[in-house]
């Protein structure tokens, strides 16, 4: 999937997460239902350990790539400051098949199973062009924070 600017959409007004903790950089699609981000393996990310980005790294990337999908029910547009905290409350399944290096750009792909308010079964899987990373199917809690 070719990045272009005129079709990204920036991470920061669907998710709480900042460096060092973010690892996803772009949403390329973003629909209620689906999300494709990109994200770009840099030797200061806290999860590269001998040039490749660990399994840690690849989970997390995962998970706030499905959290965009729900959310995005929470942000009201990008000036407007919204507290949420999400937790992983399941893993139902999980298979990595490789470990992405650093300078590699990896495009993560997730669906929507289910939904009941707050909860979440997503499906997700993490690909450097056609090769398959990573493939699993999580469980999330978003909540808005109130001050």
């Amino acid at each position: 999937m070719e990045l272009k600017a005129d079709n990204l959409i920036n991470i920061h007004n669907f998710l709480p997460h900042r460096k060092p903790m973010l690892m996803a950089d772009y949403i390329l699609e973003l629909t209620p239902e689906t999300v494709i981000t990109s994200f770009e393996i840099r030797p200061d990310n806290i999860f590269v350990l001998n040039n490749e980005l660990v399994e840690a790294g690849l989970i997390e990337n995962v998970a706030q790539t499905c959290s965009s999908i729900l959310g995005q029910s929470f942000f009201k547009g990008p000036d407007v400051e919204t507290k949420v905290i999400g937790f992983i409350t399941n893993i139902k399944k999980i298979e990595i098949f490789a470990l992405p290096k650093v300078g590699d750009n990896i495009i993560s792909k997730a669906s929507l199973i289910s939904q009941y308010e707050n909860i979440c079964n997503i499906f997700c899987e993490t690909f450097i062009n056609d090769k398959l990373l990573i493939r699993a199917e999580i469980n999330l809690f978003i909540q808005e924070l109130k001050n």
